[in-house]
């Protein structure tokens, strides 16, 4: 026997062994999705009947124009005819190559494969043919509604998406030549992390973005030091340590969003905007939100407003002995402080000198990307899953932003992880991305019906705390921060809002990048630049148009701006006061909670 038959030999016996080991973990793989809960339907897709609208609609215009949807088909069908005849032709001439087509750039098909290998190129070839003809049948219907028509689309592209050849192990190359290098092992490796996945999260079906043994809270990522100097139900506040001798008399407290945790403001050193801001001279508080359990059903934005944005300006105040602070708040953290600066204003309560807002909408008219999930069929499922549970669980949540990229969020780590059997990268966005909250079930309903659905707040009002509240009311001097490519919160929204603040004085900027790259930003980088025009009365395209592009991250425009309102030099302070003891070390205690599954 050659040496080359006993490589083979073992090879095979590789290959075997490996075989039997996927036998036996599908074993586990039963075992894990029969603890698959049952899932509201109505939060897994939209009511049966869009569909029953757009079929309706299709057949509708086929009746009374029938000439232009059956050209439609004729040319799809001839295209993928011509292109059949051609490829056989050139592969009968002993050409391994197919006819040139305008193909999209698609990083999913960056394998050489895809344009070498006469059968993956067809294949490729012909998803997009497939692609572009159901795209164009959605579009030629012409007798849905607006917001129906966004709906259609975006399921259509979900399904579009779900069936490219790549999320198919026999279609996708690059899983292919991983399973032969390794002689079935990575199918192996896959296969484990399938099941880890669906154990982890009780039969569901997430896939897990980072490497959580890489990361620990307060030990590697949320590292800047501080204290928790108070605690309630609903958050504790972190006041950090100064990293000068003098700082501004005037303390800044930033609001994260409670839909994850806070410390995506401090991933780490190199990208941490805590600790940049306290390394230009501030004391910094920052709001570390309770992750809620089933306790929290009942409370709602009202609570937010009182014992969250309210009570914590409070104990800011208090701890510094200062009239007034400074306020950022971040997303829906934004959203909220608007509300709150509103109610301040009815109550006449000047504790806010300015205010910061991160990708903050206020003005839903347009609802975006979210429009598939903003009507009354997904938010009734949702009301009704919140309620049952006492919170709407963070994986819900989750899984809702990952499929708006889909590709990025949902299929290509799949592939990674299921097909090509790698461990999940040690990112530590990606963790925190992964590291969830829920939400109290009063709160979400009130939010998703009184700010998305009926836009109350930009539209007239919205009552809360007893009062009406207007986008008008908030007046006080205003900064606002955007993103040119967020897809949560569209830049050109976050200026319909703003634009109707009641502020005489206010600052807008749109930072390049997306609702997270956009914002964590830091000038050491010298990744992303920002636009800035002081006319807020154009509207959004002319205010682009004319805006001046700034190299550079935002953050040292910003802290220009802020210290102008952040009064006079003093010495640094001391952690807490004789009523706010130091109750345990920075990044606390709350943080560290799990989104309960």
């Amino acid at each position: 026997m050659t040496i080359d038959d006993t490589a083979a030999g073992q090879n095979i016996e590789r290959l075997t062994d490996n075989i039997h080991k996927i036998e036996e973990l599908t074993a586990r793989l039963v075992t894990a999705l029969s603890h698959r809960r049952n899932v509201n339907p109505a939060i897994e897709a939209p009511s049966g009947e869009l569909f029953v609208k757009a079929a309706t609609a299709y057949w509708s215009d086929m009746l009374s124009d029938p000439t232009k949807i059956i050209e439609s088909q004729l040319e799809m069908w001839g295209k993928s005819l011509q292109f059949y005849v051609d490829a056989q032709k050139m592969i009968a001439e002993g050409k391994f190559e197919l006819p040139e087509m305008d193909l999209p750039k698609d990083r999913r098909f960056s394998n050489p494969m895809w344009e070498t290998n006469p059968y993956f190129a067809l294949i490729r070839r012909q998803y997009v043919m497939n692609s572009d003809a159901i795209r164009d049948a959605v579009e030629q219907i012409e007798t849905l509604e607006d917001k129906e028509k966004r709906r259609l689309r975006y399921f259509t592209d979900q399904i579009i998406n779900m069936m490219a050849p790549t999320n198919f192990f026999g279609t996708n190359p690059d899983a292919l030549e991983k399973a032969v290098e390794t002689e079935g092992e990575s199918l192996v490796h896959g296969l484990e992390n399938l099941i880890s996945d669906l154990e982890a999260n009780n039969g569901d079906l997430l896939v897990k973005l980072a490497d959580e043994s890489a990361f620990s809270i307060g030990d590697n990522i949320a590292t800047s030091p501080g204290k928790v100097v108070f605690r309630n139900r609903l958050f504790e506040l972190i006041q950090y340590t100064p990293a000068t001798e003098k700082v501004y008399e005037t303390p800044l407290l930033i609001f994260p969003p409670w839909i994850n945790k806070f410390y995506i403001l401090d991933l780490k050193a190199q990208n941490s905007l805590i600790k940049w801001t306290v390394e230009q001279g501030y004391t910094v508080f920052v709001v570390s939100w309770v992750n809620p359990d089933a306790s929290f059903a009942e409370v709602g934005m009202e609570d937010y407003i009182e014992s969250g944005f309210l009570t914590a300006i409070d104990q800011v105040k208090s701890i510094t002995g200062q009239p007034k602070i400074n306020a950022v708040g971040y997303c829906i953290a934004g959203t909220t402080l608007h509300l709150t600066l509103a109610l301040m204003k009815k109550r006449k309560d000047n504790s806010v000198k300015s205010a910061t807002f991160f990708t903050a909408l206020t003005d839903f008219s347009d609802q975006g990307e979210f429009t598939p999930f903003l009507q009354d069929d997904f938010i009734d499922g949702i009301e009704e899953e919140a309620f049952s549970s006492g919170v709407l669980y963070s994986r819900i949540m989750s899984r809702t932003f990952s499929f708006l990229r889909s590709n990025d969020l949902v299929y290509g780590p799949a592939i990674r992880s299921y097909m090509m059997g790698e461990a999940p990268p040690a990112f530590d966005l990606l963790y925190w991305n992964g590291d969830g909250a829920n939400l109290p079930a009063k709160m979400v309903v009130e939010y998703l019906r009184k700010l998305c659905q009926r836009n109350e707040f930009a539209d007239g009002g919205v009552e809360f705390c007893g009062e009406r509240l207007t986008l008008q009311d908030v007046d006080i001097p205003l900064m606002a921060v955007t993103c040119e490519t967020d897809h949560i919160a569209a830049w050109k929204d976050c200026y319909r809002g703003f634009q109707q603040t009641g502020s005489k004085n206010k600052s807008f900027i749109v930072s390049e990048s997306g609702h997270i790259a956009g914002i964590v930003n830091p000038p050491s980088k010298n990744k992303y630049g920002h636009y800035t025009n002081d006319d807020l009365s154009l509207d959004a395209d002319d205010w682009i148009n004319s805006a001046d592009f700034h190299k550079g991250s935002w953050w040292p425009r910003w802290e220009s701006w802020l210290k102008k309102r952040s009064g006079k030099k003093i010495d640094a302070r001391d952690f807490g006061d004789s009523e706010h003891p130091v109750l345990c070390d920075a990044p606390g205690t709350y943080v560290k909670v799990k989104a309960p599954q």
